[in-house]
């Protein structure tokens, strides 16, 4: 049977397979939606079986056993010993152990096991204000959302144990491919629907500089434009188009298997450009029969949207850093690797015997890298930065962005690809895309813990029982050493605060999605995330930031609310609040709420898109500059570098008539022996030399090939980061609501 009949069966049998599942899983969504009102309805008849079993449980919540109380030898603010000790021990261990062996994981993961565990029964067994129904839905609900985000936690543990980088892997068979022993012929695919031509010009260059002979690159146009099959023929690749969208991306992948040949598959998406070792890494990892497919990480050569809005480029790390710096690390320890779309390899003989790439979901790559696990097939991370693409360029995008790749994840509970019920896989792996599912619905978790503090001001709810020495004994210990290993644990890719900033930025149309995907599966489709984008205003995102407003005037009434109660005497809030216990959650409900404003006042800035002029990104270059204007040298240093242009420091005056009258300048770069002609644009003076400006003109393709090559091609070039600190984090994000980007911008 040919592949294109493969293929076409597969997806008969997915489309019924899909529907049969689609009806199951939404009837168990609404089924525990249906569960839920009715043991609320049924807890306000005190005649009920369900009112007196939640009766029992309040009296064992108000009697917890002895274990799960404080200490009453230990007075006051002694019971923080335990939390100093094993703050101490953590902190030890971490800076004396950079290289994040195996033994100081066993250890960190540890206390937080234990921590986790000890806080979890705490919350079960002592907490929850089971009073009326009103706080015990609120009580609960939190409850529910610490546990998620707790289960998701425990099950990371584990994995992180299981880490097994493929470094030394891809060193020890990359020889092979250098010295033409193992050399398979290699297609290289470059999907494209609408990107503009100097993105795919960019892209395709790139792939043409690739140290290895046997490949063979295809541009994809899904658009059907005559303006790529021009770019094509210039640039001398091959081109391939179809007369439908049908299946978005993987469709037109699809469509190019039976057209191409290559051993082995690479796919860039349209905006990646790889560094010339990128083949040389990877395809050694394919002397392994086993290895069906080989993902590396993505990395960007622009400024993350959100740290550009907040003015923080370069300080704080992209979103996507603790994917790819920690999340796929720890899923290709146990084989659960999420294949994300671009810049990963696959060999042709297994991806056939799938039927090709799956169609029948948004995110394509993801399920296609389960079928290759389900049949026995190794997918193996490469975690080496050997190309970089375009973040989304405005918040819109970027948002828009994750909840496509939301939606078509949830998918799986409807597909035939589901990783939880598809013949093949590993218990471990199964766990592993688990934890990934969740992930999407910590959202509604983070919806609850921004608005729980509302209920406790409007409603008068309390859903967290404790007295004070047990908030320190239980609560403090837990929540403390999660925030302080947290960035050593993802290798220091994001901090716990900026991770709350984007999960307030994120919970509403999160949350939204998530919800609907359950109820409606399939129906939105494929949306290519736009790139390219310039603006010269600044943009606010108003559908997106209305729900944010709306919560942050209602969580400034509320901490009017709760600052009123803080103050108040414990003898006071007794005459309004039965329960003793109840206080301390009255008087915390307001750091709760001016925390919550302050991630709030955070996310509405991150929604404020500010002005994009530059069709082209610019590079922070050190190099020597010989510059020559009819018999005149000068000598400068580059402070930048784009495909436009270069910013040169020089410590020669050059005459100013030479930027008035537009006057062609020749300049070499001479690490690279790289000749160029431009136009100075300015010149102006800067402490003790001269500050040139210059926009390139009449580049001909050689020169264009030796920029491209010398700005993204250059190995080892795309480097990692470090996510700044819990303190370090703190201060910036102040910084930034103190003195936001309109402000600074604004007075350009």
């Amino acid at each position: 049977m040919s592949a294109s009949k493969v293929r076409s069966s597969n997806r008969n049998i997915q489309v019924n397979q899909s529907y049969f599942k689609f009806r199951i899983a939404t009837v168990v969504f609404f089924l525990c939606i249906g569960f839920i009102t009715a043991v609320i309805i049924a807890w306000n008849d005190k005649s009920s079986i369900t009112s007196s079993i939640f009766f029992y449980l309040n009296i064992i919540q108000k009697n917890p056993p002895l274990w799960l109380e404080t200490p009453s030898f230990i007075p006051g603010y002694y019971l923080l010993l335990p939390t100093l000790f094993f703050f101490l021990v953590t902190q030890i261990v971490m800076k004396i152990t950079p290289s994040y062996r195996l033994w100081p994981r066993i250890i960190v993961i540890s206390i937080l096991l234990a921590l986790s565990i000890r806080y979890i029964l705490w919350r079960c067994l002592s907490t929850l204000n089971l009073n009326d129904p009103l706080n015990g839905l609120f009580s609960l609900g939190l409850f529910f959302g610490e546990i998620l985000f707790a289960v998701s936690n425990i099950i990371q543990f584990y994995l992180i144990l299981k880490i097994d980088p493929k470094n030394q892997e891809a060193d020890e068979r990359q020889g092979a491919v250098i010295e033409g022993i193992y050399q398979p012929n290699v297609d290289i695919f470059i999907p494209t629907y609408n990107e503009p031509i100097n993105i795919l010009q960019r892209t395709i260059i790139g792939c043409q500089a690739l140290d290895y002979s046997q490949k063979k690159i295809y541009l994809l146009d899904d658009g059907q434009r005559n303006e790529m099959a021009t770019l094509a023929r210039k640039l001398g690749c091959e081109y391939i188009t179809r007369p439908e969208n049908i299946n978005a991306k993987a469709g037109n992948l699809n469509h190019a298997l039976p057209q191409t040949s290559g051993e082995l598959i690479v796919v860039f998406d349209a905006d990646f450009v790889p560094t010339k070792n990128f083949l040389q890494r990877t395809v050694g990892l394919f002397q392994d029969h086993r290895v069906a497919l080989v993902q590396t990480p993505q990395s960007f050569y622009n400024t993350d949207s959100v740290a550009r809005n907040l003015g923080l480029e370069n300080q704080i790390t992209s979103e996507e850093e603790v994917f790819y710096r920690h999340l796929q690390l720890v899923k290709d320890g146990i084989g659960s690797l999420v294949c994300s779309g671009t810049s990963f390899l696959v060999r042709r003989s297994a991806l056939e015997k799938i039927g090709g790439f799956v169609t029948d979901s948004l995110t394509e790559d993801y399920f296609t890298g389960i079928c290759l696990s389900a049949q026995g097939y190794r997918l193996v991370y490469l975690d080496e930065k050997l190309s970089a693409g375009l973040a989304a360029e405005t918040i819109a995008a970027h948002i828009a962005q994750r909840l496509r790749w939301a939606r078509g994840t949830l998918q799986a509970f409807f597909i035939s690809s589901n990783p939880l019920t598809i013949p093949g896989l590993t218990l471990l792996q199964r766990v592993g895309h688990l934890e990934g599912l969740l992930s999407w619905f910590s959202s509604i978790a983070s919806l609850i813990f921004l608005l729980t503090p509302l209920a406790s001001s409007f409603l008068k709810v309390v859903p967290l029982l404790m007295t004070g020495q047990e908030w320190l004994y239980f609560f403090v210990p837990y929540y403390f050493l999660q925030l302080s290993t947290f960035p050593w644990l993802n290798r220091h890719s994001r901090s716990s605060l900026i991770s709350g900033v984007y999960s307030i930025t994120y919970c509403f149309p999160f949350a939204f999605t998530v919800i609907t995907t359950m109820i409606r599966p399939f129906s939105k489709g494929f949306r290519v995330t736009p790139k390219g984008i310039n603006n010269n205003n600044f943009v606010f995102n108003w559908h997106l930031a209305l729900p944010l407003i709306v919560t942050f005037i209602l969580m400034l009434a509320s901490l009017i609310q709760n600052l009123h109660w803080a103050i108040m005497s414990d003898r006071e809030l007794l005459s309004v609040f039965s329960d003793v216990r109840m206080i301390p959650g009255l008087r915390m409900a307001w750091v709760w709420s001016s925390y919550n404003i302050f991630l709030i006042a955070i996310a509405l800035l991150i929604l404020l898109d500010v002005p994009r002029t530059e069709a082209n990104p610019w590079f922070n270059l050190k190099r020597i500059v010989k510059l020559k204007f009819q018999d005149t040298i000068y000598w400068g240093i580059s402070n930048k570098i784009s495909e436009d242009g270069i910013e040169i420091k020089s410590n020669k005056p050059l005459p100013t008539s030479i930027a008035k009258n537009n006057l062609p300048i020749n300049l070499e770069l001479i690490e690279e022996n790289l000749s160029l002609t431009g136009i100075i644009t300015s010149v102006c003076k800067q402490d003790n030399s001269t500050l040139i400006k210059i926009s390139f003109i009449h580049l001909s393709l050689q020169q264009k090939r030796q920029l491209v090559e010398f700005l993204f091609c250059r190995p080892g070039q795309w480097q990692s980061l470090q996510a700044p600190g819990e303190l370090k984090s703190l201060w910036l994000i102040i910084k930034a609501v103190l003195r936001p980007q309109f402000l600074r911008l604004g007075k350009r």
